[in-house]
């Protein structure tokens, strides 16, 4: 089993989606980069986990 992500981070992951879904890759350390530009997150563990869920997001909408 993985960890579960809190509501924030999901609420946080599919809006950056949404809105910034194609410059989204299906690479974790880019996408670590392009969150941190969309957002001001205060701390490295909140970024990587949004990233990372912001990854999961990109590889589940490439197979659609």
């Amino acid at each position: 089993m993985g960890r579960i992500k809190t509501t924030q981070i999901k609420r946080i992951g599919r809006k950056l989606f949404s809105l910034y879904g194609s410059q989204f890759t299906e690479n974790f350390e880019e996408n670590k980069v392009k969150v941190s530009g969309f957002v001001n997150v205060q701390s490295k563990k909140l970024r990587n986990i949004i990233s990372g869920y912001v990854t999961r997001l990109a590889k589940s909408h490439k197979d659609e």
